[in-house]
């Protein structure tokens, strides 16, 4: 993995098939966003499930129909930009795929939601661990047992990331990620996973299990990924977003997404 490759680059690399891994740590202090594909004649009920929504689905972008160059990154393709997307047909997993071109329509409207990953960067700098950084790991997510607001026909449960630390640095990394509000923010919940209905930290739901050391606990943010569980539970027809963790690059520096 290429800490500091250009955003640019990056996008180049993807759409020609040289990068296909998740981009958690890639082109370092820049933001990077969760995809949402779907039909028209939805756009409004998603773009108020997001609105009702906004700790796991912050709005960065909304393209007008069979737009594919975000204002985010001017020259890109959302088409062709992701490592990896996925195909939901009828709220079914059909497809992974690398180029979603064939089946994009002049009525596709796109959505960029913030991600986590883009907090990343801060972390570090204030010497914080990573832990799916360090491993070279896509980072873990979970279902929780906390629901969103629906707007029909979107619903989903809460989906989180999580990354262990101690406890003084659980403290520090509630200043340091509150700043990104565009980016899911300050974490949820830290500590006794339990109480988010979560199970077994070694099993997630997407992603992959890190370590946890001796005197370390979970911390747990909003993520994107509870996006695609609500189209997935409208049953469209077609529904194409990003595989977890394979996320867009924007050119956009994480730090002009901060309050200040």
């Amino acid at each position: 993995m290429t800490a500091d490759i250009a955003p640019t680059e990056l996008r180049a690399q993807i759409r020609s098939g040289k990068w296909t891994t998740p981009t958690s740590g890639a082109a370092t202090g820049f933001l990077q966003a969760n995809l949402v594909m779907l039909p028209r004649s939805l756009a409004f009920e998603f773009l108020l499930f997001c609105t009702r929504n906004p700790k796991p689905c912050p709005v960065l972008d909304v393209l007008a129909p069979g737009q594919t160059e975000p204002a985010i990154a001017p020259g890109a393709d959302l088409t062709t930009d992701l490592p990896r997307y996925r195909l939901y047909r009828s709220g079914q997993l059909t497809d992974e795929v690398t180029d979603v071109r064939p089946f994009f329509t002049d009525d596709t409207v796109s959505f960029l939601l913030g991600c986590s990953f883009s907090f990343e960067n801060a972390m570090l700098a204030a010497g914080l661990p990573v832990r799916n950084i360090a491993e070279d790991k896509n980072v873990s997510m979970y279902i929780t047992n906390r629901t969103c607001r629906p707007a029909e026909p979107f619903e989903a449960p809460l989906v989180v990331t999580m990354r262990p630390m101690t406890p003084e640095q659980a403290i520090r990394a509630v200043q340091v990620t509150t700043r990104y509000h565009q980016t899911h923010g300050a974490p949820i919940h830290v500590g006794d996973p339990a109480e988010l209905g979560i199970r077994d930290l070694n099993k997630p739901d997407f992603g992959d299990p890190v370590t946890i050391h001796p005197g370390e606990i979970p911390v747990f943010w909003a993520c994107g990924v509870t996006s695609s569980l609500a189209v997935t539970a409208a049953k469209l027809d077609l529904v194409m977003t990003h595989a977890p963790g394979h996320m867009f690059v924007s050119d956009l520096r994480d730090e002009h997404m901060t309050i200040m």
